[in-house]
C-alpha cells in the first residue's frame, strides 16, 4: 500500500517484478506444454526455488536462476533442437 515505506525499496520492486515474469513464464509454460518439453517445463517451473537471500546474496541468486531460464526458454520453445544438442555433448 501507499503506506509500506519499505514497498519502494530496490528489494521489494525486485520481488513484485519477480512475480511478474514468474506469471508470464507460467504462460508460456502452459502454452507450449507437450510431451516433449515437459521435463524443460518442470525445470522452468521450479526455478524461483532456487532464489533465495537478502540483498546481494538474493540478487546474486536472481541473476544466475535468469541466465538458466533463458538457456531453458530456448529449449522449451524448440525442443527438437535441444534434443540434438544433447546427443551431440
Amino acid at each position: 500500500t501507499w503506506a509500506d515505506i519499505f514497498g519502494y525499496t530496490a528489494h521489494r520492486r525486485l520481488e513484485r517484478c519477480m512475480i511478474d515474469d514468474y506469471e508470464a513464464l507460467l504462460t508460456e509454460i502452459a502454452q507450449r506444454l507437450s510431451p516433449a518439453t515437459h521435463s524443460t517445463a518442470c525445470e522452468l517451473a521450479a526455478l524461483p526455488l532456487q532464489i533465495r537471500g537478502f540483498g546481494h546474496i538474493k540478487r546474486a541468486s536472481y541473476e544466475a536462476a535468469k541466465q538458466r531460464e533463458a538457456d531453458l526458454r530456448s529449449q522449451l520453445r524448440s525442443p527438437s533442437d535441444a534434443k540434438r544438442l544433447a546427443a551431440a555433448e
